[in-house]
C-alpha cells in the first residue's frame, strides 16, 4: 500500500539525521523530546543486535559510519548489508504506524498526573537439593 522500507530497524536509524536537525530549531520541552525521539529510533537495531548476542552499540556505529542509506545488520548472517537488496525489509505503512504509536503511548504517559504498575518482586532463591535417598 505504501512501499518498503529497509527492515531491521534501519529505516529508523536513516530517519535519525533529519530528527537531529530538528534540535536546533527547537527549544525548552521540545528540544528534550526531539533529543528522545532520536536516541528512542536507534533502539531497534539495538536491540535486535543485542537478540543475535552482539553489542547493539557497535552495530549502531557501524551502521552510522557506513552513510549509507539502507545499510544495517543482518542480524541471521551476523553481517552488514544493503538490506533491501538482501531481501530484508519491512513495510512502510507498519514502521510508520509503530512510530506514530509508540509516540500516541509516550504522549499520553507524559499527561497523565500518576500511574500505577505491579512492583517487581525478587524471584525467590532455589531450593536446596533434596538427599539422594539413601543411594552414593
Amino acid at each position: 500500500e505504501e512501499g518498503i522500507v529497509a527492515g531491521g530497524g534501519t529505516a529508523y536509524v536513516n530517519a535519525v539525521s533529519a530528527v537531529e536537525k530538528l534540535v536546533s530549531e527547537v527549544e525548552g520541552d521540545e528540544k528534550t523530546g526531539v533529543r528522545i525521539i532520536a536516541k528512542a529510533l536507534t533502539e531497534p537495531v539495538k536491540q535486535i543486535a543485542a537478540n543475535a548476542g552482539i553489542d547493539g552499540s557497535v552495530v549502531l556505529e557501524k551502521i552510522k559510519e557506513s552513510g549509507k542509506t539502507g545499510y544495517g545488520f543482518d542480524a541471521y548472517n551476523e553481517t552488514y548489508v544493503d538490506m533491501i537488496a538482501s531481501g530484508i525489509v519491512d513495510p512502510t505503512k507498519v514502521t510508520r504506524s509503530a512510530l506514530e504509536n509508540a509516540a500516541s503511548i509516550a504522549s499520553t504517559l507524559l499527561t497523565t498526573e500518576s500511574l500505577v504498575a505491579d512492583k517487581k518482586e525478587p524471584a525467590p532463591a532455589a531450593p536446596a537439593n533434596p538427599d539422594m535417598g539413601g543411594m552414593y
